[in-house]
Order: C-alpha cells, then sequence, then structure tokens
C-alpha cells in the first residue's frame, strides 16, 4: 500500500508540474545551470498564433507577363500554398485575385518584406544525383504530363509521367543517368527530382537515357498521383516569374481579444467538464480530471514543439478532443459500475471495465482519426488548422484514457480503497 501511494503521489506531481511548464514555461537557476522553457503562449517560442486572431502580412504578387493562362496560374497558387505548409503556415491563405494576380496572406509574420523573404518568389525545379550535385534544373525540361498505357520500357498497363526535356537537358541527363546506373550496387542508381528543398519523387535509374523523353513510373496507383507530380514539376519550371505589387500589414480578423475570450471560454468549460465527473464519478471522476490536466499539459507541448499554427477553429478541434476523452473515461467508468453492481471485486471492475471499453473507445478514436486525415488532405487553412488539432487531440486523449487513468485506478486497487460509493455506486458494498 504505501509503495502505491508513493506512485499516486509522484505522478500526480509529475502531471501538475508538466502541465504547469508547458502552460506557462520555466525560467530559473539551479547550481549555476540556467533552465529555460518557453510558455505554450510565448509569442517567439511557443503555440504559432493563426491570421485571425493576430494578424500578419499579406503579400499580392502579379504574373510578369500579359499572357498567363488559367491552368499556369493554378500552378502559381498550388506551388505557393505548399510552400507555405511546407513552412508549417497552415493557416495562410493563398488566393486568385483577377486573371494575373495571387494573394498570399501569412499569419505572426507582421513586416511584409520579412513574409516575402520567407515565402520567395518561385520554387526552384532541381534534379539530383545520390551525392546531391544538380544534374538537371527546371528550365531544362520542357512539360511533364500524366500518362497511362504501356511502353517499350514499361510491362503491362501502369501509370507514368512523361518527362520532354529540351537539347541542353537531355545532354545533361545522358552524362546523369550514365553515371547513376553503374552506382545500382551501391543503391546509389537514383535522380532525385527536388522542389526547394523538397524531395517529390526519386526514380531508380538503371539504364543511361539520351532520348528527349524519359518516363518516371513504379509505385503509382491512380491518376492523381502521376497528376499532381507532373503539375508540381511543371509548377517548378514556370514560364514567367512573380512580383510582388503590394505589401502590407493586416490586423487580427476576429479581435485582438480572442484568443484570451476563447481560451477563457475553454477553461470555464473544462472546468464544468472536471466537476461533473467528480460528482457523478467520485473517486474514478478525480482521477480523470487528473488525467485531464495530462491531456491539457501534452497537448499544449506538442503544439509548442511542432510549432502548429492555431486559429478559433483550431481551438475548435482541441475543445472536440477534450469532450473525447472524457467520454473515453465515461465508458470506462460505466462499464466498471456495471462490474461493481453484480458483485465483482473492486479489481476484478477494474480489469473488466477497461477490457470492455477498449475496442469501443479504439473504434471512436479511429472513425475520428480518419475524418481528421481527410479534412487535412483535402481541406485547406483552417480547415487543415482544425484537422491537425483534432487528430493531436484525439491521439494524447485515447493515451490519457487508456494509460494514464488505468495507472492511477490501479494504484487506488493496491491502496485497498474498496467502499464502492467511491466508485459511483450508491449502495455501500465492500469488495
Amino acid at each position: 500500500m504505501g509503495k502505491s501511494i508513493t506512485k499516486l503521489v509522484i505522478v500526480i506531481l509529475i502531471i501538475a508540474l508538466g502541465a504547469s511548464v508547458f502552460l506557462f514555461g520555466m525560467n530559473f537557476n539551479i547550481a549555476g545551470w540556467h533552465v529555460s522553457y518557453p510558455s505554450a503562449l510565448d509569442e517567439d517560442y511557443g503555440i504559432r498564433q493563426g491570421l485571425d486572431l493576430v494578424g500578419g502580412s499579406s503579400i499580392l504578387y502579379e504574373a510578369d507577363t500579359d499572357s498567363a493562362t488559367d491552368a499556369e496560374m493554378e500552378s502559381v497558387v498550388n506551388v505557393l500554398r505548399k510552400r507555405l505548409s511546407a513552412l508549417g503556415y497552415t493557416e495562410a491563405t493563398v488566393s486568385r485575385q483577377g486573371d494575373k494576380k495571387v494573394r498570399v496572406e501569412i499569419p505572426a509574420i507582421q513586416d511584409p518584406q520579412e513574409a516575402v523573404k520567407t515565402l520567395g518568389q518561385t520554387a526552384k525545379l532541381t534534379f539530383r544525383d545520390a551525392d546531391g550535385n544538380v544534374v538537371l534544373e527546371g528550365t531544362d525540361v520542357k512539360n511533364a504530363a500524366a500518362r497511362y498505357g504501356q511502353t517499350e520500357e514499361m510491362g503491362p498497363n501502369q501509370h507514368y509521367v512523361e518527362l520532354t526535356l529540351n537539347d541542353s537537358g537531355v545532354q545533361k541527363f545522358t552524362e546523369a543517368t550514365q553515371k547513376a546506373a553503374t552506382l545500382k550496387t551501391e543503391n546509389k542508381n537514383y535522380i532525385a527530382i527536388m522542389l526547394d528543398e523538397t524531395v517529390i519523387s526519386q526514380p531508380l535509374v538503371d539504364n543511361a537515357i539520351n532520348t528527349a523523353n524519359c518516363i518516371i513510373s513504379g509505385g503509382f496507383t491512380d491518376s492523381s498521383e502521376t497528376s499532381e507530380l507532373a503539375t508540381l514539376i511543371n509548377s517548378g519550371n514556370l514560364p514567367f516569374s512573380i512580383k510582388d505589387v503590394e505589401l502590407r500589414s493586416i490586423g487580427p480578423t476576429l479581435g485582438e481579444h480572442s484568443l484570451e475570450t476563447s481560451l477563457v471560454a475553454a477553461g470555464i468549460g473544462i472546468l464544468l467538464i472536471m466537476l461533473f465527473m467528480l460528482l457523478v464519478y467520485r473517486l474514478p471522476g478525480l482521477l480523470a480530471d487528473i488525467s485531464l490536466v495530462a491531456y491539457i499539459g501534452i497537448v499544449a507541448f506538442l503544439m509548442s514543439w511542432l510549432r502548429i499554427n492555431l486559429s478559433l477553429p483550431g481551438i475548435a478541434g482541441i475543445i472536440l478532443s477534450v469532450g473525447m476523452a472524457v467520454d473515453a473515461n465515461v465508458i470506462i467508468f460505466a462499464r466498471m459500475k456495471e462490474e461493481l453492481a453484480v458483485g465483482r471485486t473492486l479489481k476484478a471492475a477494474v480489469s473488466a471495465g477497461f477490457d470492455r471499453a477498449f475496442i469501443a473507445i479504439l473504434d471512436a478514436n479511429i472513425t475520428t482519426l480518419i475524418a481528421a486525415v481527410v479534412l487535412y488532405y483535402f481541406g485547406t487553412g483552417p480547415i487543415q488548422g482544425f484537422a491537425i488539432t483534432l487528430g493531436i487531440g484525439t491521439v494524447v486523449s485515447m493515451f490519457t484514457a487508456i494509460v494514464v487513468t488505468k495507472f492511477l485506478l490501479r494504484q487506488m486497487v493496491n491502496m485497498k480503497i474498496t467502499n464502492t460509493w467511491l466508485y459511483g455506486i450508491s449502495k455501500r458494498k465492500e469488495a
């Protein structure tokens, strides 16, 4: 019993300290060592705030040509959006304005000149060998097209991307593929296709290629994958440059105090949930409240560490996952009460409660994660922010319900606290 009390106290202290550090930060000296950890709300190193909360910068780009087509302008939008997502600005917005202009709004960067520097102007497409040497540039590629069928190089019908190179590109590519083909035994026989510093494809090279047309095949399951790769290659080789024609700072669209009021509302809601769990489920409810504190601390840590942009839709995703965390505990405790009501011992009731509730909890969380993945994959801006926070919150809520709450309950069992009234059974019954 003594060991169980010690474990319980240590775990509760760790949860309380961890949540405090993640939420409010830490800064002190220990024996000459300076220990510092930023608060989750720290403007520079904490959770990034979205455009609707803190404002940011607006940049209006214009195509440096009079013959830009709709397809080419859509390519510009896609490249800028992918670049912003890669930089972590999932809450940024990219939209067409007129026939040859694109507006980009980036949260948290108040200096428009800094925003231009962060975003750059056009993504640079390069082909690199296994040593990182640039062997081909975007200007050497005339066109990339998604195809389906059978060629001399391939067997059965399949999806592939066909590249068309210019004369200088053919010469460079011949030399590069000839060298790569000789490195097959070292597993270096590939040419990486990179957009800026991101690898978008890494096809293997079996033989030297000395023609203007070459094929990227293998691993494509449908036309959407080949179309996306062809679009990225063509986008990296834009036939025109874009220039910034308007730079300005923008204010928060939902008011200066939106985050503060949202957090206050979230705090009130969480306190009411904790009170409900305590009144209805008593001792298990108290342990669930402790787990909920752990949940809040872990989510705050992950949001800060991953530098995720947080908007009001993102806050909604977190609050929704809080409900799921509590819901998991409700299912577990309801199963426990059923077992205790039919005369099971407390230890058996705890084990049965978790075992019988696990599948239901797992199914609910998996379906929520599927929804989050779909929203992130097909959505943009605030929708992606909602999907990210919902996904993180769902995973963490399942961890705290299955691991943290279960550990705390087992310590209670080991401490011989067996009065069933404390576990939500109105009739007092010793197990």
